[in-house]
């Protein structure tokens, strides 16, 4: 079948391809804009700035993390060498044969043999002169001479940041024990500001979130968690960790699934929560891994059920002095909360107001669940932890100061006592080793304690730009997790010498803690024994009563005794403590003691004689 013949030509002249294009100059203006003051008032001058960036878009197409390699150097057997590889063949005989009677005909071959004849001859002496297959100093102990030279220090190896900007503030940090590669960060956005999602790939938009983070990988968390408030505190149950606590800013406790990612499974009603936020939460021990404590600013403790969030099991105010009907106007505000499962009767309380509580957990009224309560600090407790090795000493981190406590210990406020600059923010025992502990403040200073070195003042400190917020150490003690309040989150590496301890160090931390709660029992029985001997002192006065029958009508009645005046009071008071001071041999004896000492320190003095001697300029001076 052919084509059709429709056809169109188009004639064009050749002239009109391919035209010059030609430039003429004119003088003739065409267009004249004036600089308008409106546009230069709008013009944003921006001077010269250094910008850092983080979590910037993904340009490769794919992504790995790398495992570090460690490598370590070791000693060679060098048995045969030197071979020219490009002019001999090393597995042909007759080629190395030929190469061997080559470098004999040089001249330098002798002098090198002879230079080597010496050195081997030197060293074989060297060797012949000891056994070096005798075991020397056997008698020794092993670890005589470990660690005295062990290098203390910790290095950065990963920082964290906030998926969103400006960074939320950083309130908490815990180790997985399923996989010790991995933590959990939570984050609180304290003004309710407008945030910027970083990752927005990562699938999830809510400001509230949460994350689990990788140790090796600082870019992209590996889940995450969330809820419509706030999320003040979050908990991973150590026994089972497919369950996950946490307590939201409007007092709520919410329930999650570790294996499934985003909004909780169940949330406790709001009638049933907390009157303020909820500020501590604690997992204690039982078959199921289901129960847990949740305390709170408005001084109440609940006891719950994972599997029934509808009511708490049981309740119980702070109160210093419990009585049976309680009331929440004396009741002070909880901060943070212990528990140790192999103690599973007893947890600890630390609040607002400096107290430490001891709770009984099989106690069914405030008097039994409330066993003590102890004034510790002036102000909140910021940190209660146990020492891993001995689970009856705290360390307790509150205002200026940070004191380890026992609980043998009832009536003394602490066994040791350390003093900080600046307020002290958050601490924590090592997991590695038992006399190390850290300290964190709210100038960003890291301050690394060490009990059997020094008790005076730390023996390394590590500064950081921002407060840090909290301190934990993974549960091997060779991390450390740095919190900080502007939400970012630095890994240090421990040295060895900060991570393991010596042979005798876990018995010589056990002695000074028996020591000092030996030294504090003596110190309560001699108070006891002081007061004992000034109630005994005291002059006790009986008031005579007389019988309305025998008070004879006609008699004067005798006017009320006047109250002593405030100088007869005073007075009353120096005769009272005079008699008391009296009353003490002991006292007495010392006292007379020390003004016998005195009176001889002056008689020895005053014999002394003072010869001053002249020098050559002042004698011929004054001849």
């Amino acid at each position: 079948m052919g084509t059709l013949g429709n056809s169109l030509t188009i004639l064009r002249e050749r002239r009109r391809f391919g035209r010059q294009c030609l430039f003429t100059d004119r003088n003739e203006m065409i267009l004249s804009i004036q600089p308008s003051g409106r546009m230069r008032l709008k013009y944003i001058l921006r001077n010269p700035i250094n910008e850092g960036t983080q979590l910037s878009d993904q340009m490769a197409l794919s992504s790995i993390i790398t495992h570090n390699v460690v490598l370590d150097s070791h000693g060679i057997n060098h048995y045969e060498g030197g071979w020219n590889i490009k002019e001999v063949n090393v597995m042909d005989e007759e080629s190395t044969l030929r190469y061997r009677k080559k470098v004999e005909r040089e001249d330098s071959w002798g002098i090198e043999v002879n230079q080597l004849i010496r050195d081997v001859m030197t060293i074989s002496s060297q060797n012949n002169s000891i056994n070096i297959y005798e075991d020397y100093f056997k008698d020794l102990p092993e670890d005589l001479g470990h660690g005295l030279k062990v290098r203390l220090n910790a290095r950065g190896i990963n920082v964290f940041h906030d998926l969103w900007l400006p960074q939320r503030k950083l309130t908490m940090c815990e180790w997985l024990n399923t996989d010790p590669n991995q933590f959990v960060l939570s984050y609180v956005n304290a003004g309710n500001q407008k945030l910027l999602n970083m990752l927005p790939d990562f699938g999830n938009d809510n400001r509230n979130a949460f994350y689990v983070w990788d140790v090796d990988d600082p870019t992209r968390p590996v889940a995450h968690y969330d809820s419509d408030k706030l999320v003040q505190i979050a908990k991973v149950c150590m026994r089972d960790e497919n369950y996950m606590v946490g307590g939201l800013n409007n007092g709520q406790v919410c329930y999650w699934e570790t294996a499934e990612m985003g909004a909780p499974k169940r949330i406790c009603p709001l009638e049933a929560s907390h009157r303020e936020e909820t500020s501590a939460l604690c997992w204690v021990h039982n078959k199921a891994n289901t129960e847990f404590y949740t305390g709170s600013l408005d001084g109440s403790i609940k006891y719950w059920d994972s599997r029934d969030m509808v009511m708490p099991v049981n309740e119980v105010l702070a109160e210093p002095f419990p009585e049976l009907v309680q009331n929440r106007q004396d009741a002070h505000g909880v901060t943070v909360m212990e528990f140790e499962y192999t103690i599973p009767v007893r947890y600890i309380i630390g609040t607002d107001m400096g107290y430490v509580f001891v709770g009984n957990r099989k106690g069914l009224t405030p008097q039994d669940t409330i066993i003590a309560a102890y004034p510790m600090f002036a102000g909140p407790i910021r940190s209660v932890m146990r020492n891993p090795f001995f689970v009856k000493n705290f360390l307790l981190i509150g205002d200026w100061r940070a004191r380890i406590w026992s609980e043998e210990v009832k009536n003394c406020p602490s066994t040791f006592y350390f003093r900080s600059k600046h307020q002290l923010l958050s601490g924590a025992w090592s997991t590695g080793r038992c006399s190390l502990f850290v300290t964190g403040d709210e100038r960003g200073n890291l301050h690394f304690w060490d009990l059997l070195m020094s008790q005076q003042k730390p023996f390394q400190t590590v500064k950081f730009p921002h407060a840090i917020t909290n301190l934990v150490f993974r549960p091997d003690g060779h991390m450390l997790t740095v919190c900080l309040k502007n939400g970012d989150c630095i890994i240090l590496k421990l040295d060895e010498g900060m991570r393991s301890a010596t042979v005798k160090e876990k018995s010589l931390i056990m002695a000074m803690f028996e020591r000092e709660i030996f030294r504090c029992k003596h110190l309560e029985a001699r108070e006891e024994e002081m007061k004992l001997k000034k109630r005994l002192s005291m002059p006790i006065k009986e008031e005579e009563t007389v019988p309305l029958e025998k008070i004879d009508p006609k008699k004067k009645k005798v006017p009320p005794k006047k109250e002593l005046s405030e100088l007869e009071q005073k007075e009353e008071e120096a005769n009272a403590f005079l008699r008391a001071v009296q009353s003490d041999v002991e006292l007495t004896q010392a006292l007379v003691d020390f003004n016998e000492a005195t009176d001889a320190i002056a008689a020895k003095r005053s014999k002394r004689v003072f010869v001053v001697e002249r020098t050559v300029f002042e004698v011929d001076q004054y001849n």
